[in-house]
C-alpha cells in the first residue's frame, strides 16, 4: 500500500469544485512518480463526465484560466492562492491520425470515455495510470502499476506508431528512471525510425534536455536509441560504436560502451546533485561528446613497443562533431562554446605534463570559458571512471593537482579577465586607434604568463611596453 498522494490545498479545492461536476481523475507522470517515491512537481487532472464550459466555469473561483488548448478540451488554472500553483484540467479525448508528424493528429474531446478508453491513448503503460483522488483508488486498466514494479516501458496500444515522439520519450524516461523497452515496444519502434524527420527539432530538443538534466542512468537512453535503430540519426553518437580502445587503457570495451561508463559515472559524482539544470547540460553533453573525434582518428599504432588502438588528436577533432550534434538535436546556441572547449581539452592532464604552472592554469581557464575549469575536472572524472574495472586513483591525483591550483589562483570556476583596458590607454594619453587591440592583447597575453597580477603592476608593464615599442 502507498501513503495517500499528499495534493496542495488549492489543488484539493479546485478537485472538490470540480466533483460537483464531473468525474476527476489523477493521471499521467505525476500519478507514475508518486507510486515510484518520488513527490510529483506536476498534477494532471483529468474529467470525465462533464463538457468543456461547465468544467471551466467550476474552474473560473480559484484563478486565472487559460483555454488555448479549448479544442483539445485542456485548460491550463494559474491559482490565486498564496503559494499557488498551476495545473491542468482536461477532459478525455479520442485521437485520430491525420497526417504525417508529431502534429498529426485530429483530437475530440469526449466527456463520455470510459477510464480504460481515455488511458488507451497514453504512450506507455506506466503513464496509464489513473488516481481517483478523493477513494485514493488505482485505476490501471493496462497493467502500468506491475510493468512499473518490474521497470519496462511498453506502449499501451498500437497507436503508439502515430507518433514518432514516443520513441525519444522512451529514451529520456529510460534514463531517468532504468527503464528498460519491452521487446514488442522496440520492434515498433524499429517499424517507425524512418518518421524521425517529421518531429519538429525543437521536440527532439526537450527530449534531449530531459535526458541531459534528469537522468539517473544515462546510458539506459543510449541503449533504447541503439536497440530502436534511431541511433543512426545521430551520427556523432552511432559512430562510437565499433570504434575499438587499446584493452590495456579501456578494458571495457570500445568507444560507445565507454561513453555509456562515462555518462553513468558523471551522475555519481558527488557535484552532480548541487547542479543546477544549465550545468547538467554543459557536463551531459561534454562527457557524451568527448570522444566524437575517435572515429576518424583511432588507427593501429607501434606504442611502447608493440602494436595498439590509439586515437592521436582526437581531442580537437572532436570539438567541431560536437556543435554539430548540437545544431542536428536544436540544442540553444549557447550550449556550443562551453560544450566543445570541455571535448578539445579533457586530456590536458594527460601528454606528459609533471606539474600545472600558473600560466599553463591561466591559459587553460581562458581557453575553456565559458566553461570552467571546475566543470572541466568532473568531465575529466567522469571519463577516468568510465573505464571498468581498469583503477584511476593517479589520474584522480592529477586532476586533484589541477583543481588545487586553480583555486589558488581564484580561477576554478571562471576565466582570468583583462586587467589592462583601453582606459588605461588613455589615461597615459594615447590617442584611440588601430593599435590599441595589439598592445591591450599583447598586455594580456603578459598577464597569462604572470608579468602581472593587478592594476597596478599591469600599468607599470604597459609604461615600460610602451617604451620599448
Amino acid at each position: 500500500m502507498h501513503p495517500a498522494l499528499e495534493l496542495p490545498a488549492d489543488l484539493r479545492a479546485m478537485i472538490a469544485a470540480v466533483r460537483r461536476v464531473g468525474r476527476p481523475r489523477l493521471v499521467g507522470g505525476g500519478v507514475r512518480d508518486w507510486l515510484m517515491g518520488i513527490q510529483p512537481k506536476d498534477f494532471d487532472l483529468e474529467v470525465a463526465g462533464v463538457d468543456f464550459e461547465t468544467l471551466h466555469r467550476a474552474l473560473i473561483p480559484f484563478g486565472s484560466t487559460d483555454v488555448v488548448g479549448r479544442s483539445f478540451g485542456v485548460i491550463k488554472v494559474r491559482s490565486r492562492a498564496a503559494q499557488g500553483g498551476e495545473y491542468d484540467f482536461s477532459l478525455p479525448r479520442r485521437e485520430s491520425k491525420t497526417g504525417a508528424g508529431h502534429r498529426g493528429f485530429a483530437v475530440e474531446p469526449d466527456p463520455a470515455l470510459s477510464d480504460a478508453e481515455a488511458a488507451a491513448r497514453r504512450d506507455f503503460t506506466v503513464n496509464a495510470i489513473a488516481l481517483d483522488p478523493f477513494s485514493q483508488e488505482l485505476i490501471d486498466p493496462h497493467g502500468g502499476i506491475r510493468d512499473l514494479q518490474a521497470r519496462i516501458l511498453r506502449h499501451t496500444g498500437p497507436a503508439f506508431v502515430e507518433d514518432p515522439l514516443r520513441v525519444l520519450r522512451a529514451f529520456q524516461l529510460a534514463a531517468r528512471f532504468n527503464f528498460t523497452l519491452a521487446p514488442a515496444t522496440a520492434a515498433l519502434c524499429r517499424e517507425i525510425a524512418g518518421t524521425f524527420a517529421e518531429l519538429p527539432v525543437e521536440r527532439v530538443w526537450g527530449e534531449w534536455e530531459k535526458w541531459a538534466t534528469k537522468a539517473t542512468r544515462p546510458a539506459r537512453g543510449l541503449a533504447v536509441l541503439e536497440e530502436t535503430g534511431w541511433l543512426r540519426h545521430f551520427p556523432e553518437v552511432a559512430a562510437l560504436r565499433g570504434t575499438p580502445q587499446e584493452p590495456e587503457w579501456h578494458p571495457e570495451g570500445d568507444v560507445f560502451t565507454h561513453t555509456q561508463f562515462c555518462l553513468d559515472a558523471l551522475v555519481l559524482l558527488p557535484e552532480w546533485p548541487r547542479a543546477d539544470a544549465a550545468r547538467r547540460r554543459i557536463l551531459m553533453f561534454g562527457v557524451l561528446a568527448h570522444d566524437f573525434g575517435k572515429p576518424a582518428t583511432t588507427v593501429r599504432a607501434e606504442k611502447r613497443g608493440q602494436l595498439r588502438w590509439t586515437s592521436p588528436g582526437h581531442e580537437p577533432q572532436g570539438g567541431p562533431l560536437a556543435e554539430a550534434f548540437l545544431r542536428r538535436i536544436g540544442a540553444p546556441l549557447e550550449l556550443d562554446a562551453p560544450v566543445a572547449a570541455l571535448v578539445v581539452h579533457h586530456l590536458a592532464h594527460h601528454h606528459g605534463r609533471t606539474d600545472f604552472t600558473d600560466t599553463s592554469v591561466r591559459r587553460l581557464a581562458r581557453k575553456l570559458a565559458p566553461a570552467t575549469i571546475d566543470d572541466l575536472a568532473l568531465v575529466m572524472r567522469a571519463d577516468c571512471n568510465g573505464r571498468p574495472p581498469l583503477p584511476s586513483h593517479e589520474i584522480h591525483v592529477r586532476i586533484d593537482e589541477l583543481v588545487a591550483r586553480a583555486h589558488a589562483l581564484a580561477l576554478a570556476d571562471t576565466a582570468p579577465r583583462p586587467i589592462v583596458l583601453g582606459r588605461h590607454l588613455l589615461q597615459l594619453g594615447r590617442q584611440p586607434g588601430p593599435d590599441f587591440k595589439p598592445i591591450i592583447d599583447a598586455a594580456f597575453e603578459a598577464q597569462l604568463d604572470g608579468a602581472f597580477a593587478d592594476e597596478a603592476g599591469g600599468v607599470a608593464w604597459l609604461l615600460h611596453f610602451l617604451k620599448q615599442a
